[in-house]
């Protein structure tokens, strides 16, 4: 598929982990990127190419301050609270930061006729899985308030498409993990409370790491995530907003490797690529972890000709690890 950008894209948390690897993706493309972050988890080392802007979706003036200054032929959102765990202990956060917050760039995006909005999802929307993989008819039964609020949004965009034609791609990733590799990007490991990067805070300050969980209904009684390379996601993100603009039509993918790994077999995965020993303690069960989450991502390899280009486990944490390292 041929891009049809004529104007800049807009990218909403493009100094955060994700939205940073796609912004530096976007700029290898040719397109001219606008990255609006509050970094508040982001960082602008973090971004490579386009023109920065600082400020917060809460914020109606710089909103519109921002759309005064740029025209925008699309948008890609990521700027959400995203700690499953944090989104039960405050919920309020949660509500205002990922769907009040996100209504108001929605709007902007009506009010100024952009063409695109590709949208940060999670598989956090589907709750407890009723079959092996997940795939994009599963039900929606989110079971913490993080994944209502991804499920919020993703209803919003779909009644707008319909009162107000705005097309929409809604991108439900499971674990993004790993990093850049050309090494440009050096990631906010400090920022995040994914298992990986956990993993290597215990290392470095030389502090247990828990394992939430180890009665779970699994092969090891630990919980079991797909994890998919930040790359890879990037990739997605590049592919899902030119089928918009290509079709002029919304729509939604899950991504995923297809291939689930249990916290003790990332924890030992980690182990073999570092050559460290990692001293682990046990915790109880986290409210809101479903036991498996791993996706079916057939619809995204068939409509869009996605492909993982780093679906092994240990190229995922090699890659993290060097940047985490240096």
């Amino acid at each position: 598929m041929q891009s049809k950008i004529s104007g800049n894209v807009l990218i909403v948390g493009g100094a955060g982990y994700v939205g940073s690897h796609v912004n530096q993706l976007l700029c290898q493309k040719g397109y001219q990127t606008v990255i609006f972050d509050n970094l508040s988890r982001g960082s602008k080392e973090n971004v490579v190419g386009g023109e920065f802007v600082q400020g917060d979706l809460g914020n109606i003036e710089e909103l519109n301050d921002l759309f005064k200054k740029y025209s925008f032929d699309a948008i890609i959102h990521f700027a959400a609270l995203t700690d499953v765990g944090e989104s039960f202990k405050s919920p309020s956060a949660y509500y205002q930061e990922n769907v009040v917050n996100s209504l108001n760039l929605i709007n902007k995006a009506v009010e100024n006729k952009v063409k695109a909005f590709v949208f940060s999802s999670s598989a956090a929307i589907f709750g407890l899985p009723t079959t092996q993989t997940i795939a994009e008819d599963h039900p929606c039964q989110p079971i913490n308030p993080y994944g209502q609020t991804k499920l919020i949004v993703e209803t919003i965009l779909s009644d707008y498409d319909s009162a107000y034609g705005l097309k929409s791609c809604c991108l439900r990733y499971f674990n993004a993990a790993g990093n850049d590799p050309t090494g440009k990007i050096h990631s906010l490991f400090s920022r995040q409370k994914n298992l990986i990067p956990l993993i290597f805070q215990s290392l470095r300050e030389n502090t247990p790491l828990t394992i939430y969980g180890t009665d779970y209904p699994t092969k090891d009684g630990s919980c079991i995530r797909d994890y998919i390379h930040v790359a890879d996601l990037a990739e997605a993100h590049f592919q899902g907003l030119n089928k918009i603009l290509s079709e002029n039509a919304s729509c939604h993918y899950n991504l995923g490797n297809g291939q689930g790994y249990s916290v003790k077999e990332v924890i030992d995965a980690v182990e073999k690529t570092t050559g460290l020993k990692i001293n682990v303690i046990k915790g109880p069960r986290r409210p809101g972890d479903p036991p498996v989450l791993v996706a079916n991502s057939e619809k995204a390899k068939h409509e869009l000709g996605w492909t993982p280009k780093y679906p092994d486990l240990e190229t995922i944490i090699a890659h993290a690890w060097k940047a985490f390292s240096t």
